[in-house]
Protein backbone atom coordinates (compact mmCIF):
# COMPACT_ATOMS: atom_id res chain seq x y z
CA UNK A 1 0.00 0.00 0.00
CA UNK A 2 1.36 3.39 -0.98
CA UNK A 3 1.58 6.29 1.74
CA UNK A 4 -1.05 8.02 0.38
CA UNK A 5 -3.47 5.21 0.81
CA UNK A 6 -4.42 3.81 -2.60
CA UNK A 7 -2.72 0.58 -2.95
CA UNK A 8 0.68 -0.03 -4.99
CA UNK A 9 -1.53 -2.14 -7.80
CA UNK A 10 -3.59 0.95 -8.49
CA UNK A 11 -3.52 0.72 -12.49
CA UNK A 12 -5.30 -2.86 -11.84
CA UNK A 13 -8.13 -1.44 -10.70
CA UNK A 14 -11.55 -1.28 -12.06
CA UNK A 15 -12.89 1.68 -13.00
CA UNK A 16 -15.85 1.78 -10.05
CA UNK A 17 -13.07 1.40 -8.11
CA UNK A 18 -10.58 3.97 -9.93
CA UNK A 19 -13.13 6.63 -9.94
CA UNK A 20 -12.83 6.44 -5.91
CA UNK A 21 -9.37 7.68 -5.67
CA UNK A 22 -8.22 11.24 -5.29
CA UNK A 23 -6.47 13.09 -8.12
CA UNK A 24 -3.79 14.56 -5.21
CA UNK A 25 -2.98 10.42 -4.63
CA UNK A 26 -2.17 9.30 -7.87
CA UNK A 27 1.40 8.71 -7.96
CA UNK A 28 1.91 9.62 -11.97
CA UNK A 29 4.73 12.14 -12.92
CA UNK A 30 5.83 13.53 -16.33
CA UNK A 31 9.30 11.75 -15.60
CA UNK A 32 9.01 7.99 -16.91
CA UNK A 33 5.68 8.64 -18.77
CA UNK A 34 5.10 8.99 -22.52
CA UNK A 35 4.97 12.44 -21.75
CA UNK A 36 8.50 13.00 -21.86
CA UNK A 37 8.67 12.87 -25.24
CA UNK A 38 6.63 15.50 -26.99
CA UNK A 39 7.53 17.81 -24.31
CA UNK A 40 11.26 17.39 -25.16
CA UNK A 41 10.00 17.63 -28.92
CA UNK A 42 8.07 20.79 -28.03
CA UNK A 43 11.41 22.54 -26.44
CA UNK A 44 13.38 21.46 -29.44
CA UNK A 45 11.15 23.11 -31.73
CA UNK A 46 11.38 26.45 -29.31
CA UNK A 47 15.22 26.53 -29.63
CA UNK A 48 15.41 25.69 -33.55
CA UNK A 49 13.59 29.05 -33.54
CA UNK A 50 16.48 30.29 -30.81
CA UNK A 51 13.30 31.24 -28.13
CA UNK A 52 15.28 30.31 -24.98
CA UNK A 53 12.59 30.04 -22.26
CA UNK A 54 12.69 27.13 -20.20
CA UNK A 55 9.30 26.01 -19.42
CA UNK A 56 8.20 24.68 -16.37
CA UNK A 57 6.01 21.80 -17.05
CA UNK A 58 3.95 20.18 -14.46
CA UNK A 59 0.78 18.06 -14.04
CA UNK A 60 -2.79 19.66 -13.54
CA UNK A 61 -6.38 18.49 -14.08
CA UNK A 62 -6.25 20.22 -17.32
CA UNK A 63 -4.82 21.99 -20.15
CA UNK A 64 -3.78 25.89 -19.28
CA UNK A 65 -1.00 27.97 -18.62
CA UNK A 66 -1.29 30.21 -15.61
CA UNK A 67 -1.19 33.68 -16.55
CA UNK A 68 2.05 35.71 -15.54
CA UNK A 69 4.29 32.29 -15.64
CA UNK A 70 6.71 30.70 -17.68
CA UNK A 71 4.77 27.62 -16.53
CA UNK A 72 2.63 24.88 -18.78
CA UNK A 73 0.01 22.78 -16.70
CA UNK A 74 -0.34 19.29 -18.59
CA UNK A 75 -3.41 16.93 -18.11
CA UNK A 76 -3.11 14.24 -15.41
CA UNK A 77 -4.02 11.54 -17.31
CA UNK A 78 -1.62 11.80 -20.39
CA UNK A 79 0.78 10.84 -17.57
CA UNK A 80 -0.35 7.09 -17.48
CA UNK A 81 -2.04 4.70 -20.04
CA UNK A 82 -4.25 3.35 -17.12
CA UNK A 83 -5.58 6.84 -16.67
CA UNK A 84 -6.01 7.39 -20.51
CA UNK A 85 -7.82 4.06 -20.47
CA UNK A 86 -10.37 5.85 -17.80
CA UNK A 87 -10.27 9.57 -19.60
CA UNK A 88 -11.69 7.70 -22.59
CA UNK A 89 -14.14 5.30 -20.74
CA UNK A 90 -15.31 8.81 -19.31
CA UNK A 91 -15.37 11.29 -21.73
CA UNK A 92 -15.23 8.91 -25.38
CA UNK A 93 -11.92 10.19 -26.19
CA UNK A 94 -8.25 11.57 -24.50
CA UNK A 95 -7.80 15.33 -25.86
CA UNK A 96 -4.19 15.20 -26.66
CA UNK A 97 -3.54 11.48 -26.69
CA UNK A 98 -2.30 10.68 -30.04
CA UNK A 99 1.57 12.44 -30.64
CA UNK A 100 0.14 14.77 -33.12
CA UNK A 101 -2.75 15.71 -31.77
CA UNK A 102 -0.88 16.61 -28.70
CA UNK A 103 1.85 18.40 -30.15
CA UNK A 104 -0.53 20.95 -31.65
CA UNK A 105 -2.48 21.45 -28.53
CA UNK A 106 1.90 22.17 -27.09
CA UNK A 107 2.35 24.84 -29.20
CA UNK A 108 -0.17 26.07 -28.45
CA UNK A 109 0.15 26.66 -25.05
CA UNK A 110 3.82 27.70 -26.07
CA UNK A 111 2.34 30.52 -27.90
CA UNK A 112 0.28 31.59 -24.48
CA UNK A 113 4.02 30.56 -22.38
CA UNK A 114 5.96 33.36 -24.84
CA UNK A 115 3.72 35.69 -24.37
CA UNK A 116 3.61 35.96 -20.71
CA UNK A 117 7.51 35.32 -20.65
CA UNK A 118 8.10 38.32 -22.89
CA UNK A 119 5.25 40.73 -21.87
CA UNK A 120 3.91 40.94 -25.15
CA UNK A 121 0.82 41.97 -24.87
CA UNK A 122 1.82 45.37 -23.60
CA UNK A 123 3.14 45.79 -27.24
CA UNK A 124 1.25 48.18 -29.10
CA UNK A 125 1.67 46.37 -32.79
CA UNK A 126 0.30 42.93 -30.27
CA UNK A 127 -2.38 45.04 -29.42
CA UNK A 128 -3.24 46.24 -33.36
CA UNK A 129 -3.28 42.77 -34.77
CA UNK A 130 -4.57 40.62 -32.31
CA UNK A 131 -6.73 42.80 -30.06
CA UNK A 132 -6.36 43.43 -26.17
CA UNK A 133 -5.59 41.00 -23.40
CA UNK A 134 -7.45 42.99 -21.43
CA UNK A 135 -10.99 42.08 -23.13
CA UNK A 136 -13.20 39.28 -20.65
CA UNK A 137 -13.08 35.83 -22.56
CA UNK A 138 -16.53 35.58 -23.50
CA UNK A 139 -19.20 32.92 -21.98
CA UNK A 140 -19.97 31.93 -25.46
CA UNK A 141 -18.71 33.07 -28.95
CA UNK A 142 -20.25 32.82 -32.67
CA UNK A 143 -17.54 31.82 -34.83
CA UNK A 144 -17.49 32.83 -38.16
CA UNK A 145 -16.46 29.59 -40.27
CA UNK A 146 -15.60 31.45 -43.54
CA UNK A 147 -13.51 34.48 -41.84
CA UNK A 148 -9.67 34.57 -43.07
CA UNK A 149 -8.51 36.55 -40.46
CA UNK A 150 -7.55 33.82 -38.25
CA UNK A 151 -5.36 30.82 -38.58
CA UNK A 152 -6.73 27.15 -38.51
CA UNK A 153 -5.08 25.26 -35.57
CA UNK A 154 -6.67 23.51 -32.81
CA UNK A 155 -10.31 23.31 -33.00
CA UNK A 156 -11.80 24.84 -36.24
CA UNK A 157 -12.50 28.63 -35.70
CA UNK A 158 -10.76 28.78 -31.62
CA UNK A 159 -8.64 31.67 -32.51
CA UNK A 160 -12.01 33.44 -32.92
CA UNK A 161 -12.73 33.38 -29.12
CA UNK A 162 -10.11 35.66 -27.73
CA UNK A 163 -7.16 37.84 -28.91
CA UNK A 164 -4.85 35.66 -26.01
CA UNK A 165 -6.40 32.44 -28.47
CA UNK A 166 -5.68 34.28 -31.27
CA UNK A 167 -2.07 35.06 -30.54
CA UNK A 168 -1.45 31.46 -29.51
CA UNK A 169 -2.87 29.80 -32.18
CA UNK A 170 -1.19 31.80 -34.25
CA UNK A 171 2.03 31.46 -32.69
CA UNK A 172 1.62 27.53 -32.87
CA UNK A 173 0.73 27.15 -37.00
CA UNK A 174 4.13 29.46 -36.77
CA UNK A 175 6.10 26.92 -34.95
CA UNK A 176 5.16 23.53 -36.66
CA UNK A 177 7.33 22.67 -38.76
CA UNK A 178 6.82 22.29 -42.00
CA UNK A 179 3.88 23.91 -41.93
CA UNK A 180 4.20 25.97 -45.13
CA UNK A 181 1.81 28.58 -43.68
CA UNK A 182 3.86 31.62 -46.38
CA UNK A 183 1.95 29.75 -49.09
CA UNK A 184 -1.24 28.04 -46.59
CA UNK A 185 -2.80 31.48 -45.49
CA UNK A 186 -1.44 33.68 -49.00
CA UNK A 187 -3.78 35.78 -49.91
CA UNK A 188 -5.32 35.93 -46.21
CA UNK A 189 -6.04 38.61 -44.00
CA UNK A 190 -4.21 36.42 -41.66
CA UNK A 191 -1.54 35.87 -43.41
CA UNK A 192 0.20 39.37 -42.21
CA UNK A 193 -0.31 37.96 -38.01
CA UNK A 194 1.74 35.25 -38.92
CA UNK A 195 4.33 37.48 -40.67
CA UNK A 196 4.51 39.58 -37.66
CA UNK A 197 4.62 36.63 -35.71
CA UNK A 198 7.93 35.84 -37.81
CA UNK A 199 9.59 39.23 -37.24
CA UNK A 200 9.08 39.30 -33.81
CA UNK A 201 10.23 36.30 -32.64
CA UNK A 202 13.42 36.12 -35.05
CA UNK A 203 13.84 39.48 -33.10
CA UNK A 204 13.27 37.76 -29.64
CA UNK A 205 15.78 34.98 -30.37
CA UNK A 206 18.50 34.67 -28.56
CA UNK A 207 17.26 37.11 -25.66
CA UNK A 208 16.24 36.31 -21.82
CA UNK A 209 13.08 36.70 -20.78
CA UNK A 210 11.66 39.35 -18.78
CA UNK A 211 9.61 36.82 -16.57
CA UNK A 212 11.31 34.01 -15.30
CA UNK A 213 8.99 32.96 -12.56
CA UNK A 214 8.00 29.07 -13.11
CA UNK A 215 4.74 28.80 -10.21
CA UNK A 216 2.56 26.17 -10.24
CA UNK A 217 -1.34 26.70 -10.50
CA UNK A 218 -3.52 23.96 -9.54
CA UNK A 219 -1.24 21.38 -9.39
CA UNK A 220 -2.68 17.87 -9.42
CA UNK A 221 -0.92 17.28 -6.16
CA UNK A 222 -3.56 19.46 -4.06
CA UNK A 223 -6.04 18.38 -6.10
CA UNK A 224 -8.40 17.16 -3.06
CA UNK A 225 -11.53 15.70 -5.54
CA UNK A 226 -11.62 12.19 -6.57
CA UNK A 227 -11.90 10.67 -10.29
CA UNK A 228 -15.37 10.10 -9.67
CA UNK A 229 -16.16 13.90 -8.69
CA UNK A 230 -14.05 15.28 -11.39
CA UNK A 231 -15.63 13.58 -14.11
CA UNK A 232 -19.05 14.24 -12.77
CA UNK A 233 -18.19 17.97 -13.31
CA UNK A 234 -16.29 17.09 -16.69
CA UNK A 235 -18.87 15.72 -17.90
CA UNK A 236 -22.05 17.73 -16.82
CA UNK A 237 -19.89 20.95 -18.67
CA UNK A 238 -19.56 18.92 -21.39
CA UNK A 239 -22.68 17.68 -21.88
CA UNK A 240 -26.11 18.69 -23.17
CA UNK A 241 -27.89 20.42 -20.50
CA UNK A 242 -30.58 22.58 -22.31
CA UNK A 243 -34.10 21.33 -24.35
CA UNK A 244 -33.15 19.78 -27.33
CA UNK A 245 -36.32 19.66 -30.12
CA UNK A 246 -35.35 17.61 -33.50
CA UNK A 247 -39.06 16.18 -34.37
CA UNK A 248 -38.84 18.29 -37.47
CA UNK A 249 -35.16 16.89 -38.59
CA UNK A 250 -35.90 13.70 -37.89
CA UNK A 251 -38.93 13.60 -39.38
CA UNK A 252 -37.10 14.24 -42.68
CA UNK A 253 -35.05 11.25 -42.88
CA UNK A 254 -37.44 8.77 -40.86
CA UNK A 255 -41.29 8.30 -40.97
CA UNK A 256 -44.05 6.34 -38.61
CA UNK A 257 -46.09 5.80 -42.35
CA UNK A 258 -47.34 2.02 -41.98
CA UNK A 259 -45.48 1.98 -45.47
CA UNK A 260 -41.98 1.69 -43.52
CA UNK A 261 -43.00 -0.68 -41.28
CA UNK A 262 -40.54 -3.35 -42.61
CA UNK A 263 -37.52 -0.56 -42.60
CA UNK A 264 -35.08 -0.45 -39.24
CA UNK A 265 -36.11 1.76 -36.64
CA UNK A 266 -34.19 4.96 -36.73
CA UNK A 267 -32.90 4.64 -33.37
CA UNK A 268 -31.52 1.26 -35.04
CA UNK A 269 -29.89 2.98 -37.85
CA UNK A 270 -28.33 5.93 -36.02
CA UNK A 271 -26.95 3.25 -33.81
CA UNK A 272 -24.66 1.78 -36.37
CA UNK A 273 -23.84 4.99 -37.28
CA UNK A 274 -23.33 6.45 -33.68
CA UNK A 275 -19.27 5.86 -33.40
CA UNK A 276 -17.83 6.82 -37.11
CA UNK A 277 -20.36 9.81 -37.35
CA UNK A 278 -19.46 11.18 -33.51
CA UNK A 279 -15.92 11.10 -34.64
CA UNK A 280 -16.55 12.67 -38.04
CA UNK A 281 -18.30 15.50 -36.21
CA UNK A 282 -15.75 16.13 -33.71
CA UNK A 283 -13.38 16.86 -36.14
CA UNK A 284 -15.47 19.32 -38.35
CA UNK A 285 -16.55 21.55 -35.27
CA UNK A 286 -14.07 20.90 -32.63
CA UNK A 287 -16.86 19.76 -29.83
CA UNK A 288 -16.19 17.09 -27.48
CA UNK A 289 -17.11 13.32 -28.52
CA UNK A 290 -18.78 13.35 -25.40
CA UNK A 291 -21.08 16.23 -26.38
CA UNK A 292 -21.50 14.80 -29.50
CA UNK A 293 -22.93 11.70 -28.24
CA UNK A 294 -25.56 13.45 -25.87
CA UNK A 295 -27.13 14.89 -28.83
CA UNK A 296 -27.16 11.44 -30.69
CA UNK A 297 -28.40 9.99 -27.51
CA UNK A 298 -31.33 12.53 -27.04
CA UNK A 299 -32.28 11.96 -31.16
CA UNK A 300 -31.83 8.17 -30.96
CA UNK A 301 -34.51 8.28 -27.79
CA UNK A 302 -36.92 10.87 -29.39
CA UNK A 303 -37.20 8.56 -32.12
CA UNK A 304 -38.19 5.65 -30.39
CA UNK A 305 -40.93 8.02 -28.89
CA UNK A 306 -42.18 8.81 -32.09
CA UNK A 307 -41.51 5.41 -33.36
CA UNK A 308 -39.98 6.41 -36.45
CA UNK A 309 -38.01 3.94 -38.70
CA UNK A 310 -35.80 4.73 -41.82
CA UNK A 311 -37.80 6.42 -44.79
CA UNK A 312 -34.69 7.05 -47.57
CA UNK A 313 -32.27 4.98 -48.99
CA UNK A 314 -29.78 4.20 -46.51
CA UNK A 315 -26.57 6.36 -48.23
CA UNK A 316 -28.79 8.84 -48.63
CA UNK A 317 -29.66 9.11 -45.08
CA UNK A 318 -26.34 8.38 -44.17
CA UNK A 319 -24.88 11.87 -45.27
CA UNK A 320 -28.38 13.54 -44.22
CA UNK A 321 -28.06 12.30 -41.06
CA UNK A 322 -24.12 13.15 -40.85
CA UNK A 323 -25.35 16.64 -42.13
CA UNK A 324 -28.48 16.98 -39.44
CA UNK A 325 -25.92 16.16 -36.57
CA UNK A 326 -23.76 18.86 -37.28
CA UNK A 327 -25.92 21.26 -37.59
CA UNK A 328 -27.35 20.55 -34.43
CA UNK A 329 -23.90 20.58 -32.64
CA UNK A 330 -23.20 23.71 -34.35
CA UNK A 331 -26.02 25.85 -33.10
CA UNK A 332 -24.71 23.95 -29.30
CA UNK A 333 -21.39 25.27 -30.08
CA UNK A 334 -23.55 28.72 -30.67
CA UNK A 335 -25.80 28.41 -27.75
CA UNK A 336 -22.50 28.93 -25.16
CA UNK A 337 -21.01 25.61 -24.12
CA UNK A 338 -17.73 25.19 -26.27
CA UNK A 339 -14.92 23.89 -24.57
CA UNK A 340 -13.45 27.02 -23.95
CA UNK A 341 -15.87 28.06 -21.44
CA UNK A 342 -14.68 25.21 -18.70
Amino acid sequence: MASSGIPDNWAELDDEALLDVRLADLPVTIAGSALEAPLAQLTAELAAKGLQCPIHFYLADTWFTPDGFISMAVPFYLAHPRLQRLELAQMLEVEGGEHEWCMRILRHEAGHVIDNAYRLRLRRQRRALFGSSREEYPDFYAPRPYSKSFVLHLDPWYAQSHPDEDFAETFAVWLTPGANWTQRYAGWPALKKLEYMDALMRSLAGTTPTVVQADEVDPLRRERRTLRQYYRRKRRHYGVDHPAFYDRDLRRLFSDAPAFAGQPTAAQFIARLRRPVRRLVADWTGIYQYTIDRVIEDMMTRSRELKLRLALPEDEARRAFTVMLTVQVMNYLHSGRHRVAL
